[in-house]
């Protein structure tokens, strides 16, 4: 999990600018499963604050902290529909991130599908792109 600043900004960012598909986030209630259209389940997750400075000063505060992690957000589409439409909304996704820095949140390379091949599971296919993000603080 990542910290709760840097879910903010992405959950904040997707729901603003993203209406193409419904957004799934972690722990909420997936689409009617009798209705297989496309839509996009979101996960944010990254390794809370390393130190990156010494001799800042005496307090924790002092150094800089360093978070990073990763920005996941699984296109699905209906089985059996190709892999057209998911790699254009894959695409989309990433264009939202590319080059940013968000409320202190820098975004930084983007894939799709790296080292995760799309995969079918029941009534749908998934396609991940996946961001790598990084804060300090």
């Amino acid at each position: 999990m990542s910290s709760f600043e840097a879910f903010d900004v992405i959950e904040q960012r997707l729901r603003a600018l993203w209406t193409t598909t419904p957004l799934v986030f972690e722990n909420e209630d997936w689409p009617n499963p009798d209705m297989a259209s496309p839509f996009v389940f979101v996960e944010v997750f990254g390794d809370v604050l390393e130190q990156e400075s010494i001799g800042g000063g005496d307090a924790r505060a002092d150094n800089l902290w360093r978070e990073e992690g990763q920005l996941l957000m699984h296109v699905l589409t209906p089985s059996g529909t190709g892999t057209g439409r998911s790699r254009q909304l894959a695409k989309s996704l990433a264009d939202l991130f590319r080059g940013e820095d968000i409320g202190g949140v820098e975004f930084r390379h983007a894939s799709i599908g790296a080292s995760d091949p799309g995969k079918q599971d029941g009534q749908y296919f998934r396609m991940t792109t996946a961001i790598f993000w990084r804060r300090d603080e």
